[in-house]
This record gives C-alpha cells, structure tokens and sequence, in this order.
C-alpha cells in the first residue's frame, strides 16, 4: 500500500511540475509576461492549499480509496485542459488561471488522504519511514518530470508533454482501483497474521459511535498549538520546496545560460535527492524515536534537516559554475527532505480519527508558503536579484527549524472535545 501511494504521488508531482518544465515554450505560446507566469504557478497552489482541510476532512469520512480515486480522475482531466489553450487566444491568462486554479483543487486529496490511509494501516513506530516513502513520490516525479516533458516538448511541442502525463494518470488510477483499498480489514490480500500485526501496533482502536469515527471539531484543530506550530513550520518547509518545483528549471536555464538538455538534466537532481532523503529520514526518524523518544527522533531530525537546507541554498548563491550550483541546490532540497516525515507523522499521532483533517489544515497552511513563492521569487529576483531571491528562502528555512524548538510530539487532540 505504501509503494503504491508513492506512485500515484509520484503521478500527481508529474502533472503538478510538468507545467514549470514547459513554462519558456508555454509562456511565449499564450503571450503571458513572467509575473503573469508566476501568478499563474500560484493560482494551482491556491486551489490546492484552500481545499486541503476539506479533502482530509473528506477522506476522513468516507475513506482514502474513493477519494484518491476521484482525484486521480480530476486532475488528469485538468492537466488535458492545460494543453487545450489556443495558441494566442485573448484570455489565455485568465484561462489559465482558471484551470490551474481547479487542477489544484483536484490535487488536494492526495496527501490529506494518504496520511489517512497510513494512520488506517501503519503502527506508529513505523510511520517515519512509511511517510518518508510517500513523500518519496514527490522526488520521483518531480525527477521525471525534467527529461521526460524535455524528451516529448523537443520531438512533439509543450502541449503533447500535458497529453502525456494525463495518460500515464489513467494508468495510474487502473492500478490503484485494482490495488488499493482503505484498511487491511477491507484488501483480500492481507492474511489474518498481519492484520493482527497491524492491529497491535496501533496504540489503540479508532473511537466510533454507529460505526463512523469520531472527528475533531474545526475549533478543537484551528486552536491546537501544536497544530499551529506545524502549520507554521510546513509554510516555511514548502515556501523552500516550491522554490525547486516551480522556478528551479528556469534559474538554470535563464539566469545560469544551461542549454535545454542540460536545464533538463540537472534539475533533475534536487528531486533525487528528494526521493533518497525522504525514506531515509524517516527511518532514521524512526529508530531514534524508539531509542531516544519522539522528542529527539521526530523534532531532531526536522530542525536539522531544515537547518541543513538553509546552509545549502544560501551557499549555492555564492558558488558561480552553474552545476556545482545545481549540485549544492540538489544537497539543500535532499536536506529539506530529511524533515518531510516528521510533519505528516506527528499530524497522524496528533490527529488519530481526524488524521487526514490534521494534515489538510497543515497542508493548507503550508502550501500557502506555495503560493507566496511563485509571486515573490520573481519580484524579488527582478528588484535584487535571484540571489537575494534564495538568501530569503533560506532564511525562512531557519525560521521553519526554529518551530521544532517548541512542538511537543507527545501530546494529542483534546478527547472532550471530540464530536460525532
């Protein structure tokens, strides 16, 4: 189940990225200006971050597997609209905004509703690493994404690349409709030893009342302080993150002079190196916490990693050959993504029940850091440079570090205030 919801993540980040790889050929196609562009990335990050307590709050009632299901469906129908713009055509802007603006409403489900399916089928002790696997999707489809839309846009032109990420969607949901499901109790191929295992690794049974679970209240989450410092960490986390899914392409293309194919495969490597740190920190995660505490194995690793990013980005902005930049870029975001674990396994321990409610106002919270890159990076890059462009996303890595100081990964949603 874990491999299984990494590739339909790792398919979601293809039909996610795919449009910053076109960006030269889509921009100049449709007439749109850089901002325009910019606005464009964040309209996709809009959509997605608003929904995203709603889709948690959703595939906490009724499952991950038919709400992961409808996503997949959404936004490959989307990610097709996004090639149908007419060429030159008046409102390619708004129309633009518009479709990315719903595909982005369409993605929301996908981690609001994994972290749901793993609070259903992972003991906590394992989580760091289950998480860390997920969240490896993200590293290989974003890696994907460079040489594959490169290798379809230079034979066949930028709207075939959208063409054929949607097709590999439908691929995808094939195997997910036959795959997946929402809990061992529910996969004819899960035997009675391992649903007992599973059973007895989780703390306790999910509390229900004629048999749906109980779900914190809006209030009970808005209100948690650990929720509000996770929030505030996952801003910063996915500010950083989305410097390397929307603009990293064209930083090497524009301002480092890399020609196409080497743009393609060089930035290639911040999203290997997503897809290595991811799973590797959370399992070390995971064994630290079982030896030393939570406090140490969860908060540790997280602040470290964001830390680490921190150096690596600022450093890259005093290095001036374009790979070795890349290079040094590629060890910040592996950094960044020894902390990615952390967030979605403390919000499923935090949350139990309301596991995929937790992560959505998380996420929410966090891809509004989303948002915020596509329309400062390039303001900022155009009044002080692309350095300073990345110095302040490094400092808001520090920020995001400084948050685990003071989350407590032992504590949990208030059980009074818990409703039907």
């Amino acid at each position: 189940m874990v491999g299984l919801v990494l590739a339909i993540a790792a398919v979601a980040y293809l039909d996610r990225v795919n449009i910053s790889i076109a960006a030269a050929y889509l921009r100049e196609d449709l007439a749109l200006t850089q901002v325009q562009l910019g606005v464009v990335f964040s309209a996709f990050v809009l959509g997605y971050a608003l929904t995203q307590p709603f889709a948690g709050r959703v595939a906490d009632r009724y499952g991950a597997y038919s709400v992961i299901a409808i996503g997949i469906v959404w936004w490959s129908v989307l990610t097709v609209a996004t090639a149908l713009v007419p060429t030159g055509f008046a409102g390619a802007f708004a129309t633009m905004l518009a479709v990315r603006f719903v595909l982005g409403v369409g993605e929301s489900v996908i981690f609001p509703a994994s972290n749901r399916l793993v609070a259903n089928w992972i003991p906590p002790k394992e989580r760091g690493l289950a998480n860390g696997l997920v969240f490896a999707g993200v590293g290989v489809g974003a890696g994907i994404a460079p040489p594959l839309v490169t290798t379809i846009m230079a034979e066949h032109g930028w709207r075939w690349a959208f063409f054929a990420t949607a097709i590999i969607g439908v691929v995808a949901l094939a195997a997910w409709l036959l795959l997946g499901r929402d809990s061992p109790a529910k996969h004819p191929w899960v035997g009675q030893p391992e649903r007992d295992y599973i059973a007895a690794g989780l703390q306790a049974p999910v509390e229900k009342t004629d048999d749906v679970p109980k779900i914190a209240s809006w209030k009970t989450i808005f209100g948690n302080r650990q929720v509000i410092l996770l929030t505030l960490s996952y801003f910063c986390f996915v500010y950083v993150a989305y410097i390397f899914f929307t603009w990293f392409f064209s930083y090497l293309s524009t301002v480092r002079g890399l020609d196409l194919k080497s743009s393609g495969n060089y930035a290639m490597w911040p999203f290997i190196a997503m897809a290595i740190a991811s799973p590797l920190g959370g399992w070390i995660s995971d064994r630290l916490s079982v030896r030393l505490g939570r406090r140490k194995g969860r908060c540790a690793i997280a602040g470290i990693g964001m830390t680490g990013a921190a150096i690596f980005v600022a450093l890259a902005t005093q290095v001036a050959d374009a790979r070795v930049a890349a290079l040094v870029l590629a060890a910040g975001s592996g950094a960044l993504y020894l902390a990615q674990s952390a967030f979605w396994t403390l919000s499923a321990d935090l949350g139990k029940a309301s596991a995929g409610s937790v992560s959505g106002v998380m996420n929410m919270g966090g891809q509004l850091g989303g948002v915020a890159v596509g329309i400062v990076s390039p303001i900022v890059a155009e009044h002080f440079g692309w350095s300073a462009s990345f110095l302040f996303t490094a400092a808001l890595a520090l920020a995001g570090a400084a948050a685990w100081l003071f989350i407590d990964p032992d504590t949990e949603l208030g059980g009074d205030a818990l409703r039907h």
